[in-house]
């Protein structure tokens, strides 16, 4: 059997490979649909006479279904059967989606936004996206973990970057094929929900080694009439880890795309022509991080991989506020995002290892929950600071915040380690 990572040649049992695979493809589906509804429907609903309040008041509405609906499934979806979860999910994202097709009633759009999870932020981290981790490492061995996750972020990242052009399927239906605006857009939705449907297939079909029996364990998380078996240094080690990522995610909200994007333009006078490829090549370092992430693990070990290449990304940033010129900044902050999102496969591995199978779904859940919300907490005061102290604050406020994380993560973590290492020395 291969134990060369850096060329991903896995061996595994074809049941794991055939679950994997389709976790895979369900996942780059729904991000698809993501990625589409976040460049799409504000404009959407600007079209159908909304206001931008009502309009911001459905991507809240829409966000706050997510979060519950990310808390129930880490509560209940061990109990409910994680397929059936997850079918349960892609069914309900699709109404939504058929339900922007279909109407354009204020209260009943808010009302379906809440229940079908409408994602108006064009980011895939909600319910379907914590379980979804939670089922890769009973798909694997502990060895293959990292690289099961980092295959799984390279796929949403493309599917949300393609689902992002498929945002001008309208225009096109428009201006070449002479579809009124009305059916370009019905068009659009019913396509997403269509995404949405065959993520549920996909679901479905998954194998019964994702389900993980539930043992019992002293100790319990309780919701009103929910409980949750979870072992007592489980619980401590969810915790701390949940409060943790979301204090890096409280960092990273203060880099919104938006926010940068707006301190080169002001700073460097650069134009929404040279932004966009800015950015796009920002996503491919991203993207190809993963797996080189996962590879850098496999030698050095999953909680040094996050810090001590988490740490340089956030130097690189605070140097870009003090770039002489438009090509040092440029550079600096490609070379920021070229390390940036190398913590996050690592950080999801460990956060898998470290509890038992039954207690990952609620691992993955609170810790995907604390990080958007931490994550919305932080653009407006971003903001703020770029308006009343200086316009590179949010730079500085970021990258201090993250340094602080990784800090604190290592010296609380660094003697805990996943199985696999204590295995390998």
């Amino acid at each position: 059997m291969a134990d060369d990572y850096g060329i991903v040649c896995v061996v595994m049992p074809a049941a794991g490979f055939a679950d994997q695979t389709r976790i895979c493809v369900a996942g780059f589906l729904r991000s698809l649909s993501v990625g589409m509804t976040g460049v799409l429907l504000a404009i959407y609903l600007s079209s159908a006479g909304w206001s931008v309040q009502r309009t911001g008041l459905l991507v809240t509405v829409g966000l706050a279904g997510a979060a519950l609906a990310t808390l129930l499934t880490s509560l209940l979806a061990d109990r409910a059967g994680r397929r059936r979860t997850l079918v349960t999910l892609a069914l309900l994202t699709a109404l939504g989606a058929a339900a922007l097709a279909a109407t354009r009633w204020p209260t009943l759009l808010l009302v379906v936004a809440f229940l079908g999870m409408v994602n108006g932020l064009g980011r895939d981290r909600g319910p379907a996206y914590a379980l979804e981790q939670a089922l890769l490492p009973e798909t694997t061995t502990p060895e293959r973990r990292t690289f099961a996750l980092a295959w799984y972020g390279l796929t949403l990242d493309a599917g949300l970057a393609l689902g992002s052009l498929l945002a001008g399927a309208p225009f096109l239906l428009r201006t070449r094929w002479g579809w009124s605006s009305d059916s370009a857009y019905q068009a659009a939705w019913l396509f997403s929900a269509a995404l949405s449907l065959g993520s549920a297939v996909l679901s479905a079909s998954l194998s019964s080694r994702v389900e993980v029996a539930n043992r019992g364990a002293r100790g319990g998380v309780r919701l009103g009439r929910l409980s949750l078996e979870i072992a007592p240094e489980s619980k401590r080690r969810i915790a701390k880890l949940a409060a943790l990522t979301g204090m890096d995610s409280l960092g990273g909200g203060f880099l919104t795309s938006a926010l940068v994007s707006y301190w080169f333009f002001r700073r460097f006078g650069i134009g929404e022509e040279w932004l966009g490829l800015l950015f796009f090549g920002a996503r491919v370092a991203n993207a190809a991080s993963h797996l080189v992430a996962a590879w850098l693990a496999r030698r050095i070990g999953l909680l040094n991989t996050m810090v001590f290449t988490h740490i340089p990304s956030s130097l690189f940033l605070i140097a870009v506020a003090f770039a002489p010129s438009a090509a040092w900044a440029t550079a600096l902050f490609l070379a920021r995002e070229a390390l940036v999102e190398m913590d996050v496969p690592t950080r999801q591995s460990y956060i898998l290892a470290v509890v038992r199978p039954e207690e990952r779904a609620f691992a993955s859940g609170m810790t995907t929950l604390t990080r958007n919300v931490a994550y919305a907490v932080a653009p407006a005061g971003a903001g703020l600071a770029m308006s009343g102290l200086a316009l590179a604050s949010p730079l500085f406020l970021g990258a201090g915040t993250k340094i602080v994380y990784d800090l604190l993560l290592y010296f609380s973590f660094r003697r805990i380690r996943p199985p696999e290492e204590m295995t390998h020395g």
